[in-house]
């Protein structure tokens, strides 16, 4: 797949941005981010800088390790034509993470074609997506779901 005019290839993103300073700083590291920008998969290593009181990982290092990318995959896929909006999320803490956590986000061609028929005629889209964090065992340490803003750009007269 072309990469869509004006963006980054998505090697050039993913050494970017694990040097931005919220992921540097909190021990998370973009792992991989696929050529079409359908998924993407992410580390937080248990330092400590990240640890909180008892030991595991600071509840807002996970969440920060899962934050942009059901915004930023969404974005890519759909392209300039879009409004695109990280616009509510939870998280469940399910069990402490002890070790380094992974999360891995993949955005299907059938949920951007949803996105694209909910967004038709310049209707919005508030849609869900669920991420787990997984220890290295593959043990759930949490469960987060994002919400993500969608609407066609007006086109001016």
């Amino acid at each position: 797949m072309a990469r869509k005019r004006g963006s980054i290839s998505a090697t050039t993103f993913r050494r970017g941005i694990n040097f931005w300073p919220p992921f540097l700083f909190a021990g998370i590291r973009v792992l991989a981010v696929s050529d079409d920008y359908r998924s993407a998969k992410v580390r937080l290593r248990l330092r400590w800088f990240n640890r909180n009181w008892v030991g595991t990982h600071f509840g807002g290092s996970i969440f920060a390790m899962t934050d942009p990318f059901w915004m930023l995959l969404v974005m890519q896929n759909l392209g300039r034509e879009y409004v695109v909006w990280d616009a509510a999320a939870t998280i469940d803490f399910v069990s402490p993470g002890r070790g380094d956590v992974f999360a891995e986000f993949v955005l299907s061609e059938d949920r951007i074609a949803e996105i694209r028929e909910l967004t038709a005629e310049g209707k919005k889209a508030l849609v869900w997506f669920d991420t787990e964090v997984l220890a290295a065992d593959g043990t759930v340490v949490a469960r987060l779901r994002k919400q993500v803003y969608v609407r066609q750009k007006r086109r001016e007269a």
